[in-house]
């Protein structure tokens, strides 16, 4: 007599706390190949594009061909590949600026191209690695390489990079960050439009005097000039506390502005002395990548010397009192309506906790009073 299976109800299957886990795994795992493939897709897509480029670049084909060289390879592979949608007029011609655009810059850079790569130091894997020639044997020109990291950038990303950047190094920047943030197209247009690359790193600050010298590079990389508030609705007429109510309320839009890698600590917080005094830094955050508390004061006036003074005393209350083993030097942060770099220069040669001075940018609303709202009101029914 053999014995019956046992059947499981989908009940007891779904209360058993062994399959329900093995469930989520088996999803997350699913999930995870999902995005792989997705990459892996982008990838092939983009390495076919680059190989394009590079062979209307290598091949100096509008030379050979004529300048309607490109319309007619548009055309051909449309006629060979109808259901492809990748080869427009224009797409193809992106494609030849694309190489053409890193191409250019890398050949005429003087540094070893396998060390290029944003400004925080990681490299590329940027290499020249073959040399066409043509049907003589004669050398024609250099092939470049397409960087790894660039199968992780979606191709309209890649498009407005080019179009919009001036330098290999800035390019590189948005890409390193589109990977980095998952930015999307219009995330990269805004951050453009922001000019944040100019302003990564662009902060007045005395880190070369303050700082050791492989520290102070980095740490004058986490601070910007200027800083862009726009998403706060502020009055004609503000005070320092209502930018710092209004940043506080928008704490994780000011996380982004900041940069990646920042925590926020707290607003106010209080720094009591050994002899009983306190005092209260206008907002704390730490720097988890670098290990270091970052104390910002912010300024609804013009930078004068005065300030640096009192940011100072602050960045060193917080070393001694906060910093733990293993932290980094305490950095300050003062962010003004506007500032003299000069005047800025001056009054922090001779300060010595490292400092920095950036400006911020804001679009001001105008909040109507009770009585204009009235008036309006009134002035509706007339």
């Amino acid at each position: 007599m053999t014995d019956k299976p046992t059947f499981v109800s989908r009940d007891m299957m779904t209360a058993d706390e062994g399959y329900v886990q093995w469930m989520a795994d088996i999803k997350q795992r699913f999930r995870q190949s999902q995005v792989k493939a997705a990459v892996r897709v982008n990838t092939a897509m983009l390495e076919f594009y680059w190989s394009v480029g590079r062979d209307l670049v290598a091949l100096r084909a509008e030379e050979r061909w004529g300048a309607g060289v490109v319309k007619q390879f548009a055309l051909d592979m449309r006629q060979a590949f109808p259901d492809e949608t990748g080869f427009s007029y224009s797409n193809v011609k992106y494609m030849k600026q694309w190489y053409s655009f890193y191409y250019e810059r890398v050949t005429k850079s003087q540094r070893p191209v396998g060390q290029i790569g944003h400004q925080a130091g990681d490299e590329l894997d940027v290499t020249i690695r073959q040399r066409l020639v043509d049907e003589k044997g004669q050398r024609l020109v250099d092939q470049l390489e397409m960087p790894e990291l660039f199968g992780r950038v979606p191709w309209g990303q890649h498009i407005d990079i080019i179009s919009r950047c001036e330098t290999l190094d800035e390019a590189l920047f948005y890409v390193q960050q589109v990977v980095d943030g998952g930015w999307s197209r219009p995330k990269l247009n805004a951050n453009i439009d922001k000019h944040l690359y100019q302003s990564q790193g662009a902060a007045v600050t005395n880190f070369e005097h303050t700082l050791p010298a492989p520290q102070s590079q980095l740490a004058k990389e986490i601070l910007k000039d200027p800083y862009h508030f726009g998403f706060l609705s502020m009055s004609e007429e503000y005070e320092e506390k209502d930018l710092e109510d209004a940043l506080v309320s928008n704490v994780t839009r000011f996380l982004m502005e900041l940069g990646k890698g920042f925590s926020y600590v707290g607003r106010q917080m209080e720094l009591q002395m050994p002899g009983g005094q306190t005092f209260f830094p206008d907002l704390l955050f730490y720097h988890i990548p670098q290990h270091r508390y970052v104390v910002i004061e912010l300024k609804v006036v013009k930078y004068i010397p005065e300030f640096a003074g009192k940011l100072n005393f602050y960045v060193t209350a917080v070393d001694e009192l906060l910093r733990c083993e293993g932290d980094n030097p305490t950095v300050g942060l003062i962010i003004c309506k506007s500032t003299d770099k000069t005047v800025v220069e001056w009054s922090l040669r001779d300060i010595n906790k490292p400092l920095g001075v950036s400006s911020y940018q804001l679009e001001q609303v105008v909040e109507r009073t009770v009585r204009e709202l009235e008036l309006k009101k009134e002035n509706s029914r007339k």
